[in-house]
């Protein structure tokens, strides 16, 4: 049975979304390149004059990462997915944040969050949400809603005038009635542009031969990282299907299910380039999971640890389960912690951190010497660490 066929038949069945039955037998492909876009009128030059201005703080800003071998591999990933005649109006903007997101403006600047670098687990995975954002650029998203959202408020504000000239109870109520028919018609322009973006996204994956059903894999795994987070917090499990009156995206579980239509069948054979995604990010893992860590989210960040340790556990990876484990700090979270930290140092025994947090863990179980043992490695192996001073002064004198 074919990929088109089984949607099909789940649509039939009444077990797959409209959008989802509407992609089912139309594969993605991105149109024709029309060339760089230049803005006209002057709504369009006066967002432009903007981004300009905001680019330029932008690449002032502490929180952009300027490591070029980091930028040149990102920047390379949206070159090989969307192509290089599309690729070369952006620029990319590498910012440490821990959030899962990036962002594309009407010039061309496009954020990618180090959050973002973080969850990804491919290049296929990243290509994926780098050719999401280029779909808004080249359709201009931002600059369409912006006036879609213009005209609307624009006759909502003409109609409260006329409602406050005739006050009376039948204005109110049909004033009321406009007001919500055009922010839903907003919300829903907002999440179709999403859409467009996605089919777009897919679609480059679809050409540029780079495994299309990562993109699937992505929501999926949103998914899992919002459920564990509820699930830590002891909160109801989130709804990824429904849509809110408000909301500016699809529900994620829609668009799991439409972006795995879309991927073309043949793409399961294709390469995802996760080996060589996983060394690039290597350097930068214990910087991006120090971030996540202390969002204190622990069920969000025990789930992208258990990710990132899908093919094994490293002393890295250790090492930051440990930390988790110790800041939230109940006891048996701090046995756990020890225990981690123990595993870290088992692969790499000279590994700071895992000496400086086993000491700081077994000194609040009361195993004071082994803990003070512990410290006293960390500062040998780290003399000069930021904490270093502060760890000494709980040292006994003289040491």
């Amino acid at each position: 049975m074919t990929k088109g066929v089984y949607f099909l038949l789940l649509c039939i069945a009444g077990f797959s979304s409209l959008e989802t039955c509407a992609y089912a037998l139309d594969p993605a492909l991105p149109p024709p390149f029309e060339g760089v876009y230049q803005p006209v009128g002057v709504d369009e030059i006066g967002h432009w004059r903007e981004d300009d201005e905001r680019e330029r703080a932008l690449a002032a800003s502490p929180l952009v990462i300027n490591d070029e071998a980091l930028n040149s591999y990102v920047n390379d990933v949206l070159c090989r997915t969307v192509g290089q005649d599309r690729c070369s109006s952006v620029r990319i903007y590498i910012i440490r944040k821990p959030i899962f997101n990036a962002t594309m403006s009407y010039n061309g600047t496009m954020r990618v969050f180090s959050g973002l670098l973080l969850r990804v687990r491919s290049e296929a995975e990243l290509a994926t949400v780098l050719g999401h954002e280029f779909g808004h650029f080249e359709k201009r998203h931002v600059l369409s809603r912006f006036k879609k959202t213009r005209t609307g408020t624009d006759i909502l504000t003409w109609a409260s005038v006329f409602a406050a000239m005739a006050p009376s109870r039948n204005t109110r109520d049909n004033y009321q009635n406009l007001e919500i028919a055009i922010y839903g018609d907003i919300f829903r322009y907002n999440r179709e542009q999403e859409r467009e973006a996605d089919r777009l996204g897919i679609g480059f994956l679809n050409q540029s031969r780079v495994r299309p059903q990562a993109a699937s894999s992505v929501w999926l795994n949103v998914i899992g990282e919002a459920e564990a987070s509820a699930r830590a917090r002891g909160l109801r499990k989130p709804n990824f299907t429904g849509i809110a009156f408000a909301a500016s995206h699809p529900p994620e579980g829609e668009r799991a299910e439409y972006l795995a239509a879309l991927a073309d069948p043949e793409g399961e054979r294709w390469g995802d380039g996760k080996q060589e995604y996983r060394k690039m990010m290597a350097p930068w893992l214990p910087m991006f999971l120090d971030d996540q860590i202390k969002l204190n989210d622990f069920g969000a960040t025990e789930f992208i640890l258990e990710n990132l340790a899908e093919d094994g556990w490293t002393a890295p990876l250790l090492f930051a389960r440990g930390e988790l484990y110790r800041l939230r700090g109940a006891p048996r979270d701090l046995v756990h912690a020890v225990d981690f930290y123990g595993e870290a140092l088992v692969m790499d025994n000279d590994h700071p951190g895992a000496h400086r947090g086993m000491g700081l863990s077994m000194i609040k179980l009361g195993r004071r010497s082994e803990g003070l043992a512990a410290l006293r490695r960390f500062v040998e192996l780290a003399p000069t660490a930021s904490d270093a001073d502060m760890i000494r002064l709980m040292l006994p004198p003289g040491e």
